[in-house]
């Protein structure tokens, strides 16, 4: 998948151009923002890119597009592939759209038929793809199944840590964050945070900041519930001489804790 085409983007949504939503809604074109990526008329895209949905479906999704985004993108994907099956995620997953690729992000998520390891093989492209905002649905779809199999899910992305792109990196470690964004939290990583280490031992000196930031972020989380884990964890990176990205990220890590007493 190309890379969106370089724009700076609207961060207003009443700064969106009418004719770029209406291209953004119409799927002949992609966000550069969040903002315009949670203005999209997901209704008229699903009409534009499926036209011989039943009625019965469309009047479904009309419904879940009063819900949030997050229920939005995962009801879409849920009735696609009830309607559809397969046929939704060949065209979803190859749309020029972001929002309909991210469709195909929630189209992996629906299929009851995956097991672990075939979930984790269909959402690689997606969690690879271009688009920031297709990467963050492609965890955001998979993470309540990889949840339910926390040990497995980190032993099998354990091996994205050794990924050439620094995307799949980043993958494995954002999709179990403790807490994360806009995601129940996972309460197994905030009492046992050490099961992680699989994933971010791999990741503690990743020369991409993109990586970086993740790790950083993972770890912050797991200091609201284990701060003295997390500063024992960065000590022991800290040692010795540590690449200027291990010191990058236990700053961050350790960010919204309070220095150790004397």
């Amino acid at each position: 998948m190309t890379a969106p085409a370089q724009r700076k983007g609207a961060r207003r949504g009443a700064d969106i151009p009418a004719e770029l939503l209406q291209a953004l809604s119409q799927g002949r074109a992609q966000s550069a923002t969040l903002v315009e990526g949670l203005a999209v008329d997901q209704a008229q895209l699903l009409g534009a890119v499926f036209p011989a949905l039943p009625a019965a479906v469309m009047a479904a999704a009309g419904a879940v597009c009063e819900r949030g985004i997050l229920q939005r993108m995962n009801g879409i994907g849920g009735l696609l592939f009830d309607a559809l099956g397969s046929e939704a995620m060949v065209v979803c997953s190859g749309h020029p759209s972001d929002t309909v690729r991210g469709w195909a992000c929630f189209i992996v998520g629906a299929d009851p038929g995956l097991d672990l390891a075939a979930r984790l093989e269909a959402i690689r492209p997606l969690a690879d793809d271009a688009h920031f905002g297709v990467r963050e649905w492609a965890w955001m779809a998979v993470r309540p199944h990889l949840a339910r199999e926390l040990d497995a899910a980190v032993a099998q992305l354990a091996a994205w840590t050794r990924a050439p792109s620094e995307r799949l990196r980043r993958f494995a470690c954002e999709a179990l964050r403790p807490r994360g964004v806009w995601c129940a939290h996972i309460a197994a990583f905030k009492q046992q945070p050490e099961r992680g280490l699989p994933l971010l031992s791999p990741l503690h000196a990743d020369a991409a900041v993109y990586v970086q930031d993740s790790v950083a972020n993972w770890l912050n989380d797991a200091a609201k519930d284990r701060p003295d884990w997390v500063r024992a964890l960065c000590a022991q990176w800290l040692q010795g001489e540590p690449s200027a990205a291990t010191r990058r990220i236990c700053q961050r890590a350790l960010r919204s804790l309070a220095p150790p007493g004397p």
